[in-house]
């Protein structure tokens, strides 16, 4: 029990530094002369933080540094958002979102567009992010959105060859491009197509509710997860904020089994795929009650 005990905590001290080295391979030196400054350290010797992940982890977790970012409820915020990294600022809003959710008996859940039921099971998306790791997954997820990737990709038709254009808010698109792209570059497009739904769904969630795709779309977007209508029939008639968290949680598995070697950043993805729903409800909470104290300066609509 002891031995247990110790390999425990020695395990969540590796996860931890990992952690708060993730954090670091994000942050600017604004960021973490802010992050000093609202810890209550000189922000003259921010540059010290790059060699202590540690306490990088534990101050990017303080209420202060929301505070500095987006203030208090209802007041004015004194660091426009511009000065620092969108890392940092979803970095602030995950930890906020932590304190929060450990705190209440319930999280609000859609059951339609802008309609909101309250769902007992806060504890469990406590746990969810009381993990360092998942806490970065979810700053990042959200600061790789950003700046949107798009472009034009060449297809084969009975006509020839034809161009047609794709943007990453796109998943019919990007899951076109994932059939067609090199066996060596699925496991990559498939984490992408994971991360575009669980983006939709936790930041746009009441316009993935309202766009339906057709049975094409639909069936294309099914047949690029690996699955077929007769394995799941319902699947093809499910809402669609149901239908891309199904198919978030499944590209996102697909990405981590397909790939020739799985990375830590792998078994993040495959931990998250099996809390797809909790990571998405996260991002609800976060973009409902921090996003417009600043104007949300990061995304436009998709």
């Amino acid at each position: 029990m002891v031995q247990e005990g110790t390999k425990a905590r020695y395990l969540r001290k590796m996860d931890d530094h990992g952690a708060g080295q993730g954090y670091l391979d994000h942050l600017t030196d604004k960021d973490l002369r802010l992050l000093a400054s609202a810890g209550g350290m000189d922000p003259e010797r921010a540059a010290e933080l790059r060699a202590r992940p540690g306490v990088v982890l534990e101050l990017a977790d303080r209420p202060e540094l929301f505070q500095r970012v987006f203030g208090q409820a209802g007041s004015t915020r004194p660091e426009p958002v511009v000065t620092i990294s969108p890392f940092l600022a979803f970095l602030a809003a995950v930890g906020q979102a932590r304190r929060e959710i450990a705190a209440t008996p319930y999280v609000p859940e859609r059951s339609g567009p802008r309609e909101l039921v309250p769902v007992f099971d806060a504890a469990r998306l406590a746990e969810f992010l009381a993990d360092p790791r998942h806490r970065l997954f979810l700053a990042e997820l959200l600061a790789s959105f950003v700046r949107i990737a798009s472009g034009r990709f060449w297809t084969r038709t009975a006509r020839g060859w034809r161009a047609q254009r794709y943007s990453e808010l796109d998943p019919v698109r990007l899951a076109q491009v994932a059939e067609q792209a090199p066996t060596a570059y699925r496991p990559g497009m498939y984490r992408r197509l994971g991360d575009v739904s669980l983006f939709l769904t936790g930041v746009f969630p009441d316009y993935a509710q309202r766009h339906a795709f057709g049975p094409v779309d639909t069936a294309r977007l099914v047949r690029a997860a690996g699955l077929s209508r007769d394995e799941d029939p319902d699947l093809v008639a499910s809402p669609p904020l149901q239908l891309l968290e199904h198919l978030g949680q499944r590209w996102y598995r697909r990405a981590s089994e397909l790939a020739p070697v799985v990375t830590a950043q792998l078994a993040v993805v495959a931990e998250v795929a099996d809390r797809f729903r909790d990571a998405r409800r996260v991002l609800n909470h976060i973009t409902d009650r921090y996003f417009a104290r600043v104007g949300n300066p990061w995304f436009g609509p998709p």
